[in-house]
Protein backbone atom coordinates (compact mmCIF):
# COMPACT_ATOMS: atom_id res chain seq x y z
CA UNK A 1 0.00 0.00 0.00
CA UNK A 2 1.44 3.39 -1.00
CA UNK A 3 2.02 6.12 1.38
CA UNK A 4 -0.99 8.56 -0.31
CA UNK A 5 -3.23 5.41 0.50
CA UNK A 6 -2.28 5.07 4.04
CA UNK A 7 -3.27 9.24 4.14
CA UNK A 8 -6.33 8.33 2.98
CA UNK A 9 -7.57 6.06 4.57
CA UNK A 10 -6.01 7.85 7.83
CA UNK A 11 -8.15 10.49 7.15
CA UNK A 12 -11.44 8.72 6.38
CA UNK A 13 -10.84 6.73 9.82
CA UNK A 14 -10.66 10.13 11.46
CA UNK A 15 -13.64 11.53 9.78
CA UNK A 16 -15.93 8.54 11.07
CA UNK A 17 -14.05 9.20 14.92
CA UNK A 18 -15.20 12.72 14.56
CA UNK A 19 -18.55 11.74 13.82
CA UNK A 20 -18.61 9.32 16.15
CA UNK A 21 -17.46 11.59 18.91
CA UNK A 22 -20.26 14.22 17.75
CA UNK A 23 -23.00 11.82 17.96
CA UNK A 24 -21.96 10.29 21.61
CA UNK A 25 -22.61 13.00 23.91
CA UNK A 26 -24.35 11.96 27.03
CA UNK A 27 -28.09 12.38 26.38
CA UNK A 28 -29.58 16.25 26.04
CA UNK A 29 -25.78 17.31 26.20
CA UNK A 30 -25.80 18.32 22.36
CA UNK A 31 -27.16 19.74 19.83
CA UNK A 32 -27.73 18.11 16.48
CA UNK A 33 -25.24 19.29 13.99
CA UNK A 34 -28.11 19.72 11.60
CA UNK A 35 -30.03 21.76 13.53
CA UNK A 36 -30.82 25.08 12.57
CA UNK A 37 -27.62 27.37 13.21
CA UNK A 38 -30.23 30.40 14.35
CA UNK A 39 -31.70 28.38 16.77
CA UNK A 40 -35.74 28.40 17.48
CA UNK A 41 -37.23 30.96 15.24
CA UNK A 42 -38.80 33.98 16.31
CA UNK A 43 -42.39 33.00 15.96
CA UNK A 44 -45.02 35.91 16.01
CA UNK A 45 -47.98 35.73 18.11
CA UNK A 46 -51.38 33.92 16.92
CA UNK A 47 -54.53 35.81 17.74
CA UNK A 48 -56.71 32.99 19.96
CA UNK A 49 -53.99 31.44 21.48
CA UNK A 50 -52.33 31.19 24.99
CA UNK A 51 -49.00 28.91 25.86
CA UNK A 52 -47.49 27.52 29.04
CA UNK A 53 -45.46 24.82 30.02
CA UNK A 54 -44.20 23.64 33.67
CA UNK A 55 -41.94 20.57 35.67
CA UNK A 56 -44.57 18.08 36.36
CA UNK A 57 -41.85 15.45 36.75
CA UNK A 58 -43.12 13.18 34.25
CA UNK A 59 -40.60 11.46 33.75
CA UNK A 60 -37.36 14.24 33.66
CA UNK A 61 -36.50 16.23 36.47
CA UNK A 62 -35.92 19.82 36.43
CA UNK A 63 -37.10 20.18 32.94
CA UNK A 64 -40.66 21.11 31.93
CA UNK A 65 -42.46 18.08 30.21
CA UNK A 66 -46.37 19.61 30.19
CA UNK A 67 -47.08 22.24 28.14
CA UNK A 68 -50.65 23.70 27.84
CA UNK A 69 -52.52 25.65 24.76
CA UNK A 70 -56.02 27.35 25.03
CA UNK A 71 -57.93 28.19 22.22
CA UNK A 72 -60.21 30.64 21.70
CA UNK A 73 -64.35 29.88 21.48
CA UNK A 74 -64.72 29.46 17.27
CA UNK A 75 -61.72 27.30 17.17
CA UNK A 76 -62.01 24.81 14.68
CA UNK A 77 -59.73 21.83 14.86
CA UNK A 78 -58.32 19.03 12.23
CA UNK A 79 -56.00 16.28 12.65
CA UNK A 80 -54.50 13.64 11.49
CA UNK A 81 -52.91 10.59 13.75
CA UNK A 82 -51.21 7.54 13.58
CA UNK A 83 -52.43 4.23 11.82
CA UNK A 84 -50.60 2.24 14.10
CA UNK A 85 -52.85 -0.67 15.55
CA UNK A 86 -51.46 -0.23 18.49
CA UNK A 87 -52.33 3.47 19.21
CA UNK A 88 -51.96 5.13 22.40
CA UNK A 89 -55.43 5.84 24.87
CA UNK A 90 -54.43 9.85 23.85
CA UNK A 91 -54.41 9.88 20.32
CA UNK A 92 -57.82 7.14 20.49
CA UNK A 93 -59.30 10.11 22.49
CA UNK A 94 -58.47 12.97 20.12
CA UNK A 95 -59.17 10.69 16.48
CA UNK A 96 -62.81 10.91 18.40
CA UNK A 97 -63.23 14.30 19.04
CA UNK A 98 -61.88 15.58 15.44
CA UNK A 99 -64.81 17.40 13.51
CA UNK A 100 -66.48 18.15 17.11
CA UNK A 101 -68.65 21.27 18.08
CA UNK A 102 -66.76 24.53 17.40
CA UNK A 103 -68.44 27.18 19.41
CA UNK A 104 -66.78 26.48 23.23
CA UNK A 105 -63.21 27.35 23.59
CA UNK A 106 -60.79 24.29 23.46
CA UNK A 107 -57.37 22.74 24.73
CA UNK A 108 -54.57 21.33 23.88
CA UNK A 109 -52.51 19.67 26.84
CA UNK A 110 -49.21 17.59 26.16
CA UNK A 111 -46.58 15.37 28.23
CA UNK A 112 -43.40 14.28 27.41
CA UNK A 113 -41.61 11.10 29.42
CA UNK A 114 -44.55 8.75 29.07
CA UNK A 115 -46.21 7.49 26.00
CA UNK A 116 -49.65 6.30 27.91
CA UNK A 117 -49.21 3.95 25.10
CA UNK A 118 -50.24 -0.02 25.82
CA UNK A 119 -51.35 1.16 29.44
CA UNK A 120 -54.74 -1.11 29.33
CA UNK A 121 -57.88 0.87 30.94
CA UNK A 122 -55.20 2.99 32.85
CA UNK A 123 -54.17 4.71 29.77
CA UNK A 124 -57.77 5.29 29.59
CA UNK A 125 -58.25 6.65 32.75
CA UNK A 126 -55.58 8.65 32.88
CA UNK A 127 -56.94 10.75 29.80
CA UNK A 128 -59.85 11.15 31.11
CA UNK A 129 -58.82 12.10 34.40
CA UNK A 130 -56.49 14.56 32.80
CA UNK A 131 -59.49 16.09 30.39
CA UNK A 132 -61.55 16.19 32.44
CA UNK A 133 -59.33 18.61 34.57
CA UNK A 134 -58.33 20.88 32.17
CA UNK A 135 -62.07 21.17 31.28
CA UNK A 136 -62.86 21.92 34.87
CA UNK A 137 -60.35 24.43 35.22
CA UNK A 138 -60.52 26.49 32.13
CA UNK A 139 -64.19 26.11 31.60
CA UNK A 140 -64.27 24.28 28.50
CA UNK A 141 -66.37 21.63 27.23
CA UNK A 142 -64.07 18.28 28.06
CA UNK A 143 -65.33 16.83 24.10
CA UNK A 144 -63.15 19.52 23.18
CA UNK A 145 -59.70 18.99 25.50
CA UNK A 146 -57.43 17.36 23.04
CA UNK A 147 -54.18 15.49 24.97
CA UNK A 148 -51.07 13.83 23.53
CA UNK A 149 -48.52 11.95 25.81
CA UNK A 150 -44.80 11.11 24.51
CA UNK A 151 -41.86 9.14 25.74
CA UNK A 152 -41.48 5.35 26.87
CA UNK A 153 -44.05 2.66 25.97
CA UNK A 154 -45.77 0.31 28.50
CA UNK A 155 -45.45 2.47 31.82
CA UNK A 156 -48.75 4.16 33.37
CA UNK A 157 -48.43 7.81 33.05
CA UNK A 158 -48.86 9.32 36.25
CA UNK A 159 -51.24 11.39 35.28
CA UNK A 160 -51.57 13.22 39.00
CA UNK A 161 -48.47 14.60 38.64
CA UNK A 162 -49.88 16.31 35.54
CA UNK A 163 -53.59 17.33 36.84
CA UNK A 164 -51.52 18.56 39.84
CA UNK A 165 -50.10 21.32 37.38
CA UNK A 166 -53.36 21.99 35.45
CA UNK A 167 -54.13 25.11 37.67
CA UNK A 168 -50.48 26.31 37.58
CA UNK A 169 -50.20 25.77 33.43
CA UNK A 170 -53.85 27.35 33.60
CA UNK A 171 -52.05 30.94 35.69
CA UNK A 172 -49.14 31.12 33.53
CA UNK A 173 -51.08 30.78 29.42
CA UNK A 174 -49.00 33.71 27.65
CA UNK A 175 -49.36 34.41 24.11
CA UNK A 176 -45.55 34.57 23.42
CA UNK A 177 -44.69 31.33 25.26
CA UNK A 178 -44.85 28.94 22.25
CA UNK A 179 -41.17 28.63 22.39
CA UNK A 180 -41.65 26.81 26.15
CA UNK A 181 -44.59 25.05 25.31
CA UNK A 182 -41.92 23.55 22.25
CA UNK A 183 -39.22 22.81 24.60
CA UNK A 184 -41.82 20.91 26.68
CA UNK A 185 -42.82 18.05 24.47
CA UNK A 186 -39.44 17.22 23.50
CA UNK A 187 -38.00 13.57 24.75
CA UNK A 188 -34.88 12.29 23.21
CA UNK A 189 -35.33 15.83 21.22
CA UNK A 190 -31.66 17.83 20.78
CA UNK A 191 -33.21 21.05 19.56
CA UNK A 192 -36.93 22.70 19.70
CA UNK A 193 -38.91 22.44 16.48
CA UNK A 194 -40.63 25.60 15.40
CA UNK A 195 -41.45 27.34 11.98
CA UNK A 196 -44.04 30.12 10.57
CA UNK A 197 -45.68 31.66 7.71
CA UNK A 198 -47.70 35.22 7.04
CA UNK A 199 -49.86 35.53 3.95
CA UNK A 200 -51.51 38.67 2.93
CA UNK A 201 -55.21 37.42 2.02
CA UNK A 202 -57.48 40.85 2.25
CA UNK A 203 -55.42 41.01 5.50
CA UNK A 204 -53.20 39.37 7.27
CA UNK A 205 -53.09 35.64 8.05
CA UNK A 206 -50.61 33.94 10.54
CA UNK A 207 -49.33 30.85 10.91
CA UNK A 208 -47.01 29.07 13.87
CA UNK A 209 -46.62 25.63 14.01
CA UNK A 210 -44.21 23.56 16.72
CA UNK A 211 -43.15 19.50 17.02
CA UNK A 212 -41.20 17.31 18.09
CA UNK A 213 -39.64 14.04 16.47
CA UNK A 214 -36.26 12.47 17.04
CA UNK A 215 -36.49 8.57 17.08
CA UNK A 216 -39.63 6.31 16.08
CA UNK A 217 -40.17 8.01 12.80
CA UNK A 218 -41.57 6.50 9.66
CA UNK A 219 -44.96 8.20 9.97
CA UNK A 220 -48.25 6.87 9.08
CA UNK A 221 -49.60 9.64 8.75
CA UNK A 222 -47.53 12.62 10.68
CA UNK A 223 -44.59 13.18 12.82
CA UNK A 224 -44.78 11.82 16.56
CA UNK A 225 -46.17 15.42 17.65
CA UNK A 226 -47.03 18.05 16.11
CA UNK A 227 -49.05 21.56 16.60
CA UNK A 228 -49.72 24.18 14.12
CA UNK A 229 -51.77 27.10 14.74
CA UNK A 230 -53.58 30.13 12.86
CA UNK A 231 -55.65 32.84 13.06
CA UNK A 232 -57.41 32.00 9.95
CA UNK A 233 -60.95 31.67 9.47
CA UNK A 234 -61.86 28.69 7.66
CA UNK A 235 -64.55 26.17 8.08
CA UNK A 236 -63.29 22.72 9.44
CA UNK A 237 -64.23 20.68 6.78
CA UNK A 238 -61.71 22.39 4.18
CA UNK A 239 -59.00 22.96 7.07
CA UNK A 240 -59.21 19.28 7.63
CA UNK A 241 -58.85 18.26 3.84
CA UNK A 242 -56.01 20.93 3.63
CA UNK A 243 -54.37 18.75 6.63
CA UNK A 244 -54.65 15.47 5.19
CA UNK A 245 -53.71 16.47 1.34
CA UNK A 246 -50.73 17.85 3.03
CA UNK A 247 -49.52 15.07 5.05
CA UNK A 248 -48.43 12.94 2.82
CA UNK A 249 -45.80 15.07 1.35
CA UNK A 250 -44.64 16.26 4.21
CA UNK A 251 -44.50 14.10 7.74
CA UNK A 252 -45.69 11.31 5.86
CA UNK A 253 -42.97 11.64 3.50
CA UNK A 254 -39.87 11.63 6.55
CA UNK A 255 -38.30 8.62 7.84
CA UNK A 256 -35.80 8.72 10.31
CA UNK A 257 -35.67 4.90 11.36
CA UNK A 258 -38.39 2.95 9.57
CA UNK A 259 -40.46 2.60 12.87
CA UNK A 260 -43.93 4.20 13.12
CA UNK A 261 -44.88 5.27 16.82
CA UNK A 262 -47.90 4.46 18.70
CA UNK A 263 -48.71 8.42 19.81
CA UNK A 264 -48.20 10.35 16.11
CA UNK A 265 -50.90 13.19 16.00
CA UNK A 266 -50.44 16.15 14.41
CA UNK A 267 -52.93 18.83 15.14
CA UNK A 268 -53.96 21.81 13.45
CA UNK A 269 -56.55 24.80 15.07
CA UNK A 270 -57.53 27.73 13.08
CA UNK A 271 -58.73 30.13 15.87
CA UNK A 272 -60.90 32.24 13.01
CA UNK A 273 -59.35 36.13 14.47
CA UNK A 274 -57.52 36.93 11.52
CA UNK A 275 -59.59 40.16 10.28
CA UNK A 276 -59.18 38.64 6.54
CA UNK A 277 -62.50 36.98 5.08
CA UNK A 278 -63.12 33.79 5.50
CA UNK A 279 -60.94 31.41 3.28
CA UNK A 280 -63.72 29.48 1.07
CA UNK A 281 -62.87 26.28 -1.27
CA UNK A 282 -61.23 27.37 -5.11
CA UNK A 283 -60.07 31.14 -4.15
CA UNK A 284 -57.20 32.34 -4.69
CA UNK A 285 -57.20 33.03 -0.59
CA UNK A 286 -57.41 29.40 -0.30
CA UNK A 287 -54.30 28.63 -2.88
CA UNK A 288 -51.85 31.42 -0.72
CA UNK A 289 -53.12 29.70 3.16
CA UNK A 290 -52.63 25.90 1.86
CA UNK A 291 -49.06 27.25 0.12
CA UNK A 292 -48.09 28.68 3.56
CA UNK A 293 -49.51 25.94 5.24
CA UNK A 294 -47.52 23.43 3.07
CA UNK A 295 -44.35 25.11 4.15
CA UNK A 296 -44.88 24.89 7.73
CA UNK A 297 -45.64 21.47 7.54
CA UNK A 298 -42.44 20.72 5.35
CA UNK A 299 -40.19 22.82 7.59
CA UNK A 300 -41.07 21.10 10.61
CA UNK A 301 -40.99 17.65 9.04
CA UNK A 302 -37.24 18.32 7.60
CA UNK A 303 -36.45 19.74 11.52
CA UNK A 304 -37.87 16.21 12.84
CA UNK A 305 -34.97 14.37 10.24
CA UNK A 306 -32.52 17.23 10.98
CA UNK A 307 -32.80 15.61 14.25
CA UNK A 308 -32.59 12.23 13.96
CA UNK A 309 -31.16 10.30 16.50
CA UNK A 310 -27.49 10.19 16.02
CA UNK A 311 -27.93 12.18 12.75
CA UNK A 312 -25.17 13.92 11.06
CA UNK A 313 -26.23 13.88 8.12
CA UNK A 314 -30.04 14.90 6.12
CA UNK A 315 -30.43 12.93 2.89
CA UNK A 316 -32.75 14.03 0.33
CA UNK A 317 -33.54 10.63 -1.90
CA UNK A 318 -35.17 11.59 -5.38
CA UNK A 319 -37.13 9.44 -7.56
CA UNK A 320 -38.12 9.70 -10.89
CA UNK A 321 -38.91 7.77 -13.96
CA UNK A 322 -41.16 5.20 -12.22
CA UNK A 323 -43.69 2.91 -13.81
CA UNK A 324 -45.82 5.22 -11.18
CA UNK A 325 -45.79 7.79 -8.25
CA UNK A 326 -46.88 4.48 -6.10
CA UNK A 327 -43.35 2.98 -7.18
CA UNK A 328 -41.61 5.98 -7.16
CA UNK A 329 -42.40 6.14 -3.28
CA UNK A 330 -41.41 2.56 -2.77
CA UNK A 331 -38.23 2.64 -4.22
CA UNK A 332 -37.62 6.09 -2.21
CA UNK A 333 -38.59 4.48 0.80
CA UNK A 334 -36.66 1.03 0.54
CA UNK A 335 -33.51 3.46 0.08
CA UNK A 336 -34.54 5.57 2.58
CA UNK A 337 -34.68 3.23 4.92
CA UNK A 338 -31.96 1.19 4.46
CA UNK A 339 -29.46 0.48 7.45
CA UNK A 340 -26.78 -0.41 4.73
CA UNK A 341 -27.30 3.28 2.59
CA UNK A 342 -27.46 4.71 6.16
CA UNK A 343 -24.56 3.29 7.50
CA UNK A 344 -22.76 3.93 3.80
CA UNK A 345 -23.60 7.81 3.88
CA UNK A 346 -22.81 7.86 7.48
CA UNK A 347 -19.34 7.04 6.68
CA UNK A 348 -19.32 9.22 4.01
CA UNK A 349 -18.90 6.11 1.62
CA UNK A 350 -20.68 6.66 -2.20
CA UNK A 351 -21.29 3.23 -2.72
CA UNK A 352 -23.64 3.46 -5.01
CA UNK A 353 -24.07 -0.72 -4.80
CA UNK A 354 -26.61 -0.22 -2.14
CA UNK A 355 -28.72 2.20 -3.93
CA UNK A 356 -29.19 -0.35 -6.48
CA UNK A 357 -29.57 -3.39 -3.87
CA UNK A 358 -32.76 -0.93 -2.41
CA UNK A 359 -33.82 -0.44 -5.63
CA UNK A 360 -34.26 -4.06 -6.32
CA UNK A 361 -35.58 -5.28 -3.11
CA UNK A 362 -38.39 -2.62 -3.30
CA UNK A 363 -40.90 -4.37 -4.91
CA UNK A 364 -41.85 -1.61 -7.42
CA UNK A 365 -41.06 -2.79 -11.34
CA UNK A 366 -37.60 -1.92 -12.24
CA UNK A 367 -35.17 -2.54 -15.10
CA UNK A 368 -31.30 -2.94 -14.57
CA UNK A 369 -30.70 -1.44 -17.89
CA UNK A 370 -32.64 1.88 -17.74
CA UNK A 371 -31.33 2.54 -14.23
CA UNK A 372 -29.50 5.90 -13.68
CA UNK A 373 -27.97 7.23 -9.91
CA UNK A 374 -26.64 10.69 -9.06
CA UNK A 375 -25.12 11.41 -5.51
CA UNK A 376 -25.51 15.29 -5.92
CA UNK A 377 -24.49 16.56 -9.50
CA UNK A 378 -22.49 13.40 -9.93
CA UNK A 379 -23.36 10.48 -12.41
CA UNK A 380 -22.36 7.34 -10.84
CA UNK A 381 -24.22 4.95 -12.75
CA UNK A 382 -26.60 4.87 -16.08
CA UNK A 383 -27.92 2.30 -18.55
CA UNK A 384 -27.57 -0.99 -16.34
CA UNK A 385 -23.49 0.09 -15.51
CA UNK A 386 -21.05 2.44 -14.08
CA UNK A 387 -20.96 5.64 -15.70
CA UNK A 388 -17.54 6.14 -17.84
CA UNK A 389 -17.10 9.37 -16.78
CA UNK A 390 -17.48 8.43 -12.86
CA UNK A 391 -14.92 9.45 -10.23
CA UNK A 392 -15.42 8.09 -7.41
CA UNK A 393 -13.19 10.98 -5.31
CA UNK A 394 -15.88 13.34 -7.01
CA UNK A 395 -19.10 11.64 -5.42
CA UNK A 396 -17.33 11.07 -2.38
CA UNK A 397 -16.60 14.72 -2.05
CA UNK A 398 -20.33 15.08 -2.08
CA UNK A 399 -20.41 12.94 0.25
CA UNK A 400 -18.77 14.83 2.79
CA UNK A 401 -21.49 17.39 2.79
CA UNK A 402 -24.30 17.75 5.94
CA UNK A 403 -27.01 18.02 2.93
CA UNK A 404 -27.08 15.05 0.78
CA UNK A 405 -28.89 14.04 -2.27
CA UNK A 406 -29.32 10.56 -3.50
CA UNK A 407 -31.23 10.70 -7.05
CA UNK A 408 -32.30 7.77 -8.88
CA UNK A 409 -34.31 7.86 -12.50
CA UNK A 410 -35.70 4.28 -13.42
CA UNK A 411 -36.18 4.97 -16.67
CA UNK A 412 -39.99 3.14 -17.19
CA UNK A 413 -41.97 6.39 -17.04
CA UNK A 414 -43.41 9.50 -15.08
CA UNK A 415 -43.85 8.18 -11.87
CA UNK A 416 -42.01 10.69 -9.05
CA UNK A 417 -41.73 10.98 -5.23
CA UNK A 418 -39.29 12.44 -3.04
CA UNK A 419 -38.51 11.01 0.87
CA UNK A 420 -36.24 12.68 3.33
CA UNK A 421 -33.84 10.39 5.54
CA UNK A 422 -30.95 10.73 7.79
CA UNK A 423 -27.59 8.64 8.14
CA UNK A 424 -27.42 6.24 10.69
CA UNK A 425 -24.47 6.20 13.69
CA UNK A 426 -23.64 4.60 16.77
CA UNK A 427 -25.43 7.56 18.60
CA UNK A 428 -28.67 5.96 17.45
CA UNK A 429 -27.87 2.81 19.15
CA UNK A 430 -26.51 4.35 22.19
CA UNK A 431 -29.83 6.39 22.75
CA UNK A 432 -31.80 3.72 22.23
CA UNK A 433 -30.43 0.76 24.06
CA UNK A 434 -30.32 3.46 27.10
CA UNK A 435 -33.49 4.78 26.43
CA UNK A 436 -35.31 3.08 29.98
CA UNK A 437 -31.89 3.29 32.04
Amino acid sequence: MGKSDKIRKLKKKVRKLKAQLAGAQPKGSTVSPLAPKSGFPKLRPIAGVTFSAVAAGVRYAGRADVMLARLAPGTAIAGVFTQSATRAAPVLDCQAKIGGDTKDGAAIVVNSGNANAFTGTNGIEAVRAITNTVADTLSVSEARVFTSSTGVIGEPLPHDRVTAKIGELKNALNEGAIADAAKAIMTTDTFPKGASAEIDAGGPIKIAGIAKGSGMIAPDMATMLVYIFTDAKIAQPLLQDMLSDLTDPTFNSITVDSDTSTSDTLLLAATGQSEAPEITAGTDAAKAFRDALHGVMLDLAHQVVRDGEGATKFVEVRVTGAADDGDARKVALAIANSPLVKTAVAGEDPNWGRVVMAVGKSGAKADRDTLTIRFGDVLVAENGWVSPDYREEDAAAHMKGDDLLIAVDMGLGEGASTVWTCDLTNRYIEINADYRS
